[in-house]
């Protein structure tokens, strides 16, 4: 029987504490200290992904496979999303539920919003129906408490965030360049199966860099808004930047009428990208098929199906 794991041979007859085999101490020790021949392991270069478990024979050669002998086919796990991305985006996830809930609690007190032209009056936000149903009719001091203690967790998640981008100049993902308009367009246009050919992307497309510029744009502007409703005579010149505590009132409402409609678009689309896109943001890693016209593991050639998501850090792990 033997063991291969990585670059370790453990043969018949070596103590083990597994219990393998049975052996003298002796004999262990005169083992262990025979000089390695090099020129066998120089070109042992197996990974984790090669570990196996042989029993079927007790020959002490092993075949030996390395990186670029690797079928094409062969799955590889491939990093997209860092760890500290994953973690501030599912924080922020429960904490902007939260200050929707809440904030949905304080504005029944007084719900003046609507859509219409002059005196018609179209849809008005929102229905006794939305109230009743959620149960956010007459908690205005409930709301109000969850709103201003989770504001500050939405502030702070939302400040590291901002920190980790330019640290780590992630935000180069993030900000479109000079032919986004042009590549979200083509990005529509394949969605909607209009255009059979997807546009080249990085880590994100173009659609998904405006998308989500313009989300942290909105975020910045709720959270600003937010502090000159809440403290509008302490911070009297903030209210000043939307024309007036109602103004800065208006603003709040409609940009997280905003950010509500992009989390709806959110959720759609990774249901429609599949399961490969949402365990790239629990785990980090995408799982590609290495491309037989690539002699680079982990890049797929622009426009290929080999993969199950594609993005643009280099790193990759053999399954």
């Amino acid at each position: 029987m033997e063991l291969h794991v990585g670059h370790s041979l453990i043969a018949p007859g070596s103590p083990t504490r597994a219990g393998v085999s049975v052996g003298s101490r002796n004999v262990w020790e005169q083992g262990r200290n025979t000089p390695v021949d090099r020129s066998t392991a120089a070109g042992d270069r197996r990974t984790v992904a090669d570990m196996s478990i042989d029993t079927t024979t007790d020959d002490a050669s092993a075949e030996i496979v390395t990186p670029d002998e690797r079928p094409p086919d062969e799955p590889v796990a491939r990093l997209v999303h860092p760890r500290a991305i994953r973690w501030l985006h599912w924080i922020n996830f429960p904490l902007l539920m939260i200050m929707i809930w809440s904030g949905l609690r304080i504005y029944w007190a007084e719900d003046v919003y609507a859509l219409g032209i002059g005196s018609w009056q179209w849809f008005a936000f929102f229905p006794d129906a939305v109230y009743e149903t959620f149960g956010l009719e007459r908690r205005l001091a409930r709301g109000m408490a969850f709103h201003f203690a989770f504001g500050w967790l939405f502030v702070i998640n939302g400040a590291i965030y901002a920190t980790y981008l330019l640290a780590t100049r992630e935000w180069r993902h993030i900000l479109p360049d000079r032919h986004a308009a042009r590549e979200a367009k083509d990005v529509v246009l394949h969605d909607l199966h209009i255009k059979k050919t997807a546009p080249p992307q990085g880590k994100y497309n173009a659609a998904q860099r405006i998308s989500y510029t313009a989300v942290l744009v909105m975020a910045l502007i709720i959270v600003v808004s937010g502090f000159a409703i809440y403290k509008p005579t302490q911070l009297y010149p903030l209210p000043l930047l939307f024309g007036g505590y109602q103004g800065a009132r208006l603003v709040h409402f409609w940009m997280t009428i905003g950010l509500g409609l992009f989390f709806v678009v959110h959720v759609l689309q990774v249901l429609r990208a599949g399961w490969g896109n949402f365990r790239s943001m629990v785990t980090g890693y995408v799982i590609e098929r290495r491309s037989p016209t690539n002699s680079v593991a982990g890049v797929p050639p622009s426009g290929t199906d080999d993969t199950e998501n594609v993005g643009s850090e280099p790193e990759e792990v053999a399954r």
